[in-house]
């Protein structure tokens, strides 16, 4: 007995002892509150470059919710570990991060620690922003330091057990957190390099782009770029594996950056919509940079294929009778904006179905999206807007204007439609 209580408390004292190393480890202290914003050592340049540099990390992206005031705070982010709401970054000095040093924000950006020493959830993509040079840093915080402070208190984010214990995140970060600034390739031109900077650093295009493990981190080699999510949507491969009709061009990444739509692909709807809008505001050296780094994952000398002779050859013959539903479906809601034919004036653009993305996908979520969301809030408002459809057709009515369109450009059906659109709407009917 007495050696059964010595092992007992040998393991207790263990415990106690593995605990405290863990507090201790884990610690990390606050910073002291600044007495004020240093805003005279801000100068007009280095503002005007930090606002591009927002506009690229799509900061305000995150940190606005629906009908809030600009980067206030509050956005809902769904995650599979539980909702998770965005800070306010304004420089108010109670609710935002008036009070935050330049090393406060510093160290929030590259280790995910905010001022009070509290663990940040990877949602906030710092695995990313660690890899963004001093330089640029400085002038992110004095643009964010020189914007109006906003009071707001954003609803605390309180996850379930075990991750709502915010240290635990040291672990998470000990072996997903590399920390660094973006280095150079010497084997590859500048161009290449600089849009793998952008990329990779503040355009954190992987965070959403490539798919991730069961610890919510993203996955690496061959995975790099392979698609992903974003807000219930799916992020489709950057890759060869694209699953887009025609091959990317980098004339096609261009104007679509530039422009939030290529006529050769379609239109940027929901996440990335506002993504392509902060891309726009970038200059074309830069664009230019990116659509080099991301063509270097595809084939580039791949033929680009010839847009016109495809959606000829997806529209010419009816796959289904005149009549059939699917067809009157589209005659009704879609063929007003989208037919074979792009003749004629409108407002805003007219993508062409037969060379859409979404409806190639293997997955359907994008295409039942689009239909029950519509676009309301395109990437620049001469694209015009797409009415939302789910108060004008049932779930069944989706699912057969869906598949009758995949059908007509010679794809499968996909399987267990229905389900699947009463799935997205219940999911989306909030919004």
């Amino acid at each position: 007995m007495r050696t059964f209580k010595k092992i007992v408390a040998g393991g207790v004292a263990l415990v106690a002892v593995l605990a405290a190393a863990g507090l201790a480890l884990t610690h990390q202290g606050e910073i002291a509150p600044q007495a004020g914003i240093p805003t005279a050592e801000f100068s007009p340049q280095q503002i005007a470059k930090g606002k591009l540099l927002a506009e690229m990390g799509d900061c305000a992206v995150c940190h606005t919710a629906a009908g809030g005031q600009r980067n206030a705070g509050g956005l809902a982010m769904p995650s599979p570990f539980g909702t998770i709401y965005t800070s306010n970054i304004t420089p108010d000095a109670q609710t935002g991060i008036g009070s935050w040093s330049f090393e406060a924000f510093e160290r929030a950006m590259r280790h995910g620690v905010d001022r009070e020493g509290n663990y940040l959830y990877p949602a906030f993509p710092y695995t990313a922003f660690s890899r963004v040079t001093d330089e640029d840093m400085k002038a992110l915080y004095a643009y964010l330091m020189s914007e109006p402070a906003v009071q707001n208190t954003p609803p605390k984010t309180a996850l379930d057990f075990p991750y709502n214990i915010r240290r635990g995140i040291a672990a998470w970060n000990w072996l997903y957190l590399k920390p660094g600034v973006v280095k150079d390739d010497e084997t590859q031109a500048p161009e290449w390099n600089r849009g793998a900077y952008l990329v990779e650093g503040l355009g954190h295009c992987s965070a959403c782009h490539t798919p991730r493990n069961g610890l919510a981190a993203e996955k690496t080699g061959e995975f790099h770029f392979a698609g992903g999510s974003a807000e219930g949507w799916d992020a489709p491969a950057l890759t060869a594996k694209s699953p887009s009709p025609l091959p990317w061009t980098h004339a096609d990444l261009v104007t679509y950056m530039k422009n939030g739509f290529s006529p050769r692909h379609g239109v940027a709807a929901g996440p990335m919509a506002p993504v392509a809008h902060g891309l726009s505001q970038q200059s074309d050296e830069d664009l230019n940079a990116i659509a080099t780094y991301l063509m270097s994952y595809r084939d580039a000398k791949a033929p680009a294929g010839d847009a016109q002779a495809l959606i000829r050859e997806k529209t010419a013959t009816p796959k289904l009778a005149l009549d059939a539903e699917g067809y009157r479906l589209y005659q009704g809601a879609c063929m007003g904006c989208h037919r074979a034919d792009p003749s004629g004036s409108t407002f805003g653009v007219r993508p062409q179905l037969a060379l859409n993305t979404s409806l190639h996908a293997a997955s359907p979520d994008n295409a039942i999206l689009s239909v029950l969301e519509g676009i309301q809030k395109p990437a620049h408002p001469d694209l015009g807007t797409m009415p939302a459809f789910r108060h004008n057709l049932s779930d069944a009515q989706i699912a057969t204007l869906l598949n009758t369109m995949r059908a007509q450009y010679g794809l499968q059906e996909w399987k267990d439609l229905p389900a699947k659109v009463g799935q997205l709407r219940q999911q989306t009917a909030a919004h």
